[in-house]
């Protein structure tokens, strides 16, 4: 393990499961989840555990207090300030919508409202506000939790926080839509809406979305795909959004996370991805089954990239003593001293699931493939770790995406296994399958520490 590297703990509930509250690795720290709950009674009376009137209180702005206090403090453990010192938050907020048909279908609209979590947010977080990301998902690990919040925080201040440019759609929940520290810039999440849609038009009402004219195909003619059309708008925005803060080009683009609404867009999403990424494509986690934001999106993008004047370079990862991923994505990208890595799955290099992972037909009772695939996942982490100049030690930050949940301790017992010592930043979920590899349990996102001198 890296010296440097430091686990943290602060005053926050000892959680169940086999993670560190924070990692902080050089200036960058990196929080896990936080729930709502005291690791003993599940939601806590506070989060609307208890007794309460509903009439009275709201269970996500209750919740959503709850995490904001664990993390203010288990960010001042590690020394520093979540008003001025995060760059990057995600928030999951947990929906029965859309439906697995629903978002097959194309349908990422989750039917909720966030206005309570943002309410609270603005007490604990002011002007300029971090890039942010904001998702439905299927279920969180604790019963009844409505939201969980990760951040990645930059010790020391300093961030600059951007505007949209001229001619792009402002986002409406109050973050940035790019904040710079130092050589980084990090991107929202950008959906391809104008943040408007047929609102208020009544010969339009009911009909069509809030999605920006120049992502929707007409409806009225068998051309055209609703998928190309987003992921290229979406894009394009971002391209605007990033120059304003700094890199005219997405070529500067280290990682990025593509949120969808199903693997039925995987295939259309990676088409518009080689015009945009020729060559040299960037780290890439892609993710099905997303509740969106804004009604009639297929797909949310992501990004952290590097400044033109920045002080350091991207370095691609290749190894052949990992699996070659078998869509259009690098097995791993190094910036400074971070290393990100593109979709870990269980996956060979047709995209199909490896014979080592599944049981044997003739044996059908024996083999736990949430185990087996961890340890196939793990081994490639490895390899990649390895030929990054880091190890699987180093790694600081998992969010894990299950498809179901009986898969869990299964599969986290295996991971646990392979960090003896101090454990990864971790934030986990349930989205639903299948995933885009037919089979496959679960879909992990990682960044390591790899420091350069």
């Amino acid at each position: 393990m890296t010296s440097d590297l430091q686990h943290i703990w602060g005053d926050e509930p000892m959680p169940l499961m086999p993670y560190t509250p924070a990692v902080k690795a050089g200036d960058w720290v990196f929080l896990s989840g936080q729930l709502a709950t005291d690791f003993k009674t599940g939601i806590t009376p506070e989060g609307g555990g208890g007794d309460c009137n509903p009439y009275l209180e709201n269970h996500l702005e209750l919740q959503s207090k709850i995490i904001l206090d664990n993390l203010t403090t288990t960010l001042e453990a590690a020394g520093c300030d979540i008003s001025t010192d995060v760059v990057r938050i995600w928030q999951w907020f947990v929906s029965e919508y859309p439906t697995m048909e629903e978002f097959a279908a194309g349908n990422t609209w989750p039917r909720i409202t966030i206005t309570p979590y943002l309410r609270t947010r603005n007490h604990y977080i002011k002007p300029p506000r971090p890039a942010s990301t904001g998702m439905g998902v299927r279920e969180l690990l604790v019963a009844d939790s409505l939201i969980e919040v990760d951040v990645l925080a930059i010790a020391g201040g300093g961030s600059v926080g951007y505007e949209v440019p001229e001619g792009v759609p402002s986002p409406l929940a109050g973050y940035s839509p790019a904040i710079r520290r130092g050589d980084w810039i990090f991107c929202a999440g950008e959906i391809p809406v104008d943040w408007v849609g047929d609102w208020g038009q009544e010969w339009r009402m009911g009909e069509r979305s809030g999605l920006a004219p120049e992502a929707r195909v007409n409806e009225y003619l068998w051309y055209d795909s609703p998928i190309e059309r987003q992921t290229d708008y979406t894009l394009a925005k971002l391209e605007k959004i990033a120059a304003a803060a700094g890199a005219s080009s997405l070529q500067n683009c280290v990682k990025a996370t593509v949120y969808l609404s199903s693997p039925n867009d995987f295939a259309g999403m990676e088409r518009v991805w080689r015009q945009w990424f020729p060559e040299n494509p960037p780290a890439r986690v892609v993710i099905p089954y997303m509740g969106l934001g804004g009604k009639g999106s297929r797909i949310e993008i992501a990004m952290k990239l590097l400044a033109d004047d920045a002080s350091v370079s991207k370095e691609t990862i290749e190894t052949s003593d990992a699996v070659q991923p078998p869509w259009h994505e690098p097995q791993a990208v190094k910036a400074g001293d971070y290393v990100f890595f593109s979709t870990v799955t269980t996956a060979d290099e047709r995209g199909m699931l490896p014979p080592e992972v599944q049981r044997n037909p003739g044996f059908p009772h024996y083999g736990l493939p949430p185990q087996m695939e961890m340890e196939y996942i793990l081994k490639n982490i490895s390899a990649i770790c390895e030929a990054a100049g880091t190890s699987v030690e180093n790694i600081c930050k998992r969010q894990c995406y299950h498809a179901d949940f009986a898969d869990f301790q299964i599969s986290i017992n295996e991971w646990a296994r392979h960090f003896p010592g101090g454990r990864p930043a971790s934030t986990t979920m349930r989205i639903g399958g299948p995933l885009q590899v037919p089979g496959a349990h679960v879909i992990l996102e990682l960044t390591a520490y790899a420091p350069s001198a």
